[in-house]
C-alpha cells in the first residue's frame, strides 16, 4: 500500500487569484473551470481570478470555487507529472473539501461535485439567515475542558482540527459567551471567524434537509481510493456510505485530527495537500512532527509533484 495521502482544504483558503497561472498555462486545469462554468451557468473561473474577494467569499461562491481550484490543481499535477505523481492510499477532504475528495476517488465526477457544492453552499447560506450563529477557533485548549464549556454555553465543537486548535459554532450570543468562558480557562486566543452561519452544528439542521432531497437525486459510485469521513475519521467504500456521510456531515464535528491519525496508523507517513493555501499542511504537521507534508497549489508545485 501506498505511504501517501491526498487532502483537500475547506472553506477559507480561497484568495481571488487562485489558480490562475494554471489556467493560462494547463490544458487540463483550464478544462477544469471551463467545465465549472457549464456546469454553473455563470463565469466560476473570472469570480476566482478576478474577484471581488466579497463576492468570492460568500458561501454560496465560496464552495464550487474551491471544489474547482483544488480539482483543477490535482488534474494539473496529473498531466504535468504523469506517472511521477504516486497514487494514494487514502484521500481526505476538510469539511468542503470531502466533495473535492470524493471527486478525486471518482466516487463523483467532476461537474456533479461542484454542482453538489453549489447547492450545499445555498443552502447553508439559507439555513445561517434564518438561524444566525457564528463561529470561532479556540486555541491551547484541552478538548475536554472545550466540551465543558460548549455544554454551558450550548454551542458544540465544530472542527477537532490538531492538539489546541478546536473551532466552536452555535448561536451567536452563545459563542460570544463560550469565548469568554474560554479565555477565562487558559485559552490563549479566541478568533471569531468570518462564515455566514453556524457550520457542523444543529443549526444546520435545515440545509441538512435540503442537501439529503439533492444527494438522493445524485449519482454516487463506489470510490476508487477509500476516503477517511469526516464525521467518523474511518474509511468510506461504498456510494451509500457516502451518501450517509454528506448528510450527517453538516451537523457533525469534523475529526480533522482523528482522520490524520487514522492515515498515519495505517501507514501514511506523506500528506499532499492539494488546493489553495496551506492550512491543513499546518494543522497535519501539529498533528505529527514525523510525516511528510507537501502542497500542490499553483503551476510550480504541479510541476515538481512527482519528484
Amino acid at each position: 500500500m501506498s505511504g501517501i495521502a491526498w487532502v483537500f482544504p475547506g472553506q477559507g483558503s480561497q484568495a481571488v487569484g487562485m489558480c490562475r497561472d494554471l489556467y493560462e498555462n494547463v490544458r487540463s486545469a483550464r478544462e477544469v473551470f471551463t467545465r465549472a462554468d457549464e456546469a454553473l451557468g455563470f463565469s466560476l473561473s473570472r469570480l476566482c481570478f478576478e474577484g471581488p474577494e466579497e463576492e468570492l467569499r460568500k458561501t454560496v461562491n465560496a464552495q464550487p470555487a474551491l471544489v474547482t481550484a483544488a480539482f483543477a490543481c490535482l488534474e494539473a499535477a496529473r498531466e504535468l507529472a504523469g506517472d511521477k505523481l504516486k497514487p494514494p492510499a487514502y484521500v481526505a477532504g476538510h469539511s468542503l473539501g470531502e466533495y473535492t475528495a470524493l471527486a478525486a476517488s471518482n466516487a463523483l465526477d467532476f461537474p456533479t461535485a461542484v454542482k453538489l457544492a453549489r447547492r450545499r453552499g445555498e443552502l447553508m447560506h439559507d439555513a445561517g439567515t434564518t438561524t444566525p450563529g457564528s463561529m470561532a477557533a479556540i486555541i491551547g485548549l484541552a478538548e475536554d475542558v472545550l466540551a465543558g464549556i460548549c455544554g454551558k454555553t450550548g454551542t458544540v465543537m465544530a472542527n477537532i482540527n490538531c492538539p489546541g486548535q478546536i473551532v466552536i459554532s452555535g448561536a451567536v450570543e452563545a459563542v460570544n459567551q463560550a469565548m469568554e468562558l474560554a479565555k477565562s480557562a487558559g485559552a490563549s486566543r479566541c478568533i471569531p471567524l468570518q462564515v455566514s452561519g453556524a457550520f457542523h452544528s444543529p443549526l444546520m439542521k435545515p440545509a441538512q434537509e435540503g442537501l439529503a432531497r439533492a444527494i438522493r437525486n445524485t449519482t454516487f459510485k463506489d470510490p476508487s481510493i477509500p476516503v477517511i469521513a469526516n464525521v467518523t475519521a474511518m474509511p468510506l467504500t461504498t456510494a451509500e456510505a457516502i451518501r450517509e456521510e454528506l448528510v450527517a456531515q453538516l451537523t457533525s464535528p469534523v475529526q480533522w485530527q482523528r482522520s490524520v491519525e487514522y492515515m498515519v496508523s495505517r501507514g501514511v507517513d506523506t500528506f499532499i495537500e492539494i488546493g489553495p493555501g496551506r492550512v491543513l499542511a499546518g494543522l497535519i504537521r501539529r498533528i505529527d512532527k514525523t510525516v511528510t507534508v507537501l502542497n500542490i497549489n499553483d503551476l510550480e508545485s504541479a510541476r515538481s509533484a512527482g519528484k
